[in-house]
């Protein structure tokens, strides 16, 4: 059967005729495990090192340690002496971080997606800052990445809710045939945002940090808003005649405008095999 003979008899030893679960796998970790080896002159030595030099890390430490007693120690077991007597500059802002950290749940990265051609597969999104006057606006983006069809909406700030808002509106112009939704790490994109996902059942991705290659096609659509239509005098800090303009703009964008990445084509006729509800902005403010 393909099996050692040891194999064999470690089963054969296990085995109870009124027990079948006997023979299947068990619990592979060591009876005896490791235990740390700290002795207590160390432990000592660890903890009034670390009094003394409350803000240093545990590898400057363990730099220090070395230095001031001649023996070596590993900046593991300095982490350990930490955490068990809980030597740090702040107590309570680390427990807090802590327990962050242990609720986070992990973030899918946009580079574990294996992105298709087709249209409503991945939309990305994103978020432009204009500061004007002492004034500050927010433009929300979003961009279909395989037919480059495009939509912006400004708000006033940069929140959770408006997000939620500005993801609703996108998935009222592509009738909801949206199936992933890649945005950076901003809080912005949590709370609100990332319930509306859920309520949608969008697969969410994130970029990751300090990789704007990541986002690529959004970071050029929003070159593209700047240079082609905010710079050229368009801007004004009233959202909704603004919206107004941006949407007349979009309209140019993803209708008439020729794009070099879609062989001189428009967007809407790549995406003709999904229809796209007209754009133009509620005048509800926001």
């Amino acid at each position: 059967f393909g099996i050692s003979r040891k194999t064999f008899y470690k089963w054969h030893n296990r085995y109870d005729r009124k027990d079948l679960a006997s023979i299947e796998d068990q619990d592979k970790a060591p009876i005896r495990k490791r235990q740390r080896e700290i002795t207590p002159e160390q432990r000592t030595k660890i903890i009034q090192l670390r009094k003394k030099y409350i803000r240093y890390s545990k590898i400057k430490l363990a730099k220090i340690y070395q230095r001031e007693y001649n023996e070596f120690i590993s900046s593991w077991k300095i982490q350990k002496v930490i955490e068990q007597y809980k030597l740090y500059y702040n107590p309570r802002k680390t427990a807090i971080i802590t327990k962050k950290r242990l609720r986070a749940v992990k973030k899918k990265r946009i580079t574990e997606l294996k992105k298709k051609p087709k249209t409503g597969f991945l939309l990305c999104l994103d978020v432009v800052e204009i500061r004007w006057n002492n004034i500050k606006r927010f433009i929300f983006t979003g961009i279909d990445y395989f037919s480059k069809v495009a939509f912006a909406r400004m708000y006033k700030n940069a929140n959770s809710y408006n997000a939620a808002d500005f993801l609703n509106r996108l998935l009222y112009l592509t009738n909801g045939k949206v199936e992933n939704i890649q945005t950076d790490n901003g809080s912005e994109f949590e709370k609100y945002f990332n319930l509306g996902c859920q309520n949608s059942e969008l697969n969410r991705y994130y970029n990751r940090p300090r990789t704007p290659k990541d986002n690529s096609v959004n970071e050029r659509f929003n070159r593209t808003l700047q240079d082609e239509f905010v710079n050229l005098g368009n801007f004004t800090p009233d959202v909704i005649q603004f919206n107004h303009r941006l949407t007349e703009w979009l309209i140019e964008y993803n209708f008439r405008r020729p794009h070099e990445t879609l062989n001189y084509e428009t967007p809407i006729n790549i995406n003709n095999s999904t229809k796209v509800s007209p754009m133009y902005p509620s005048g509800t403010e926001s």
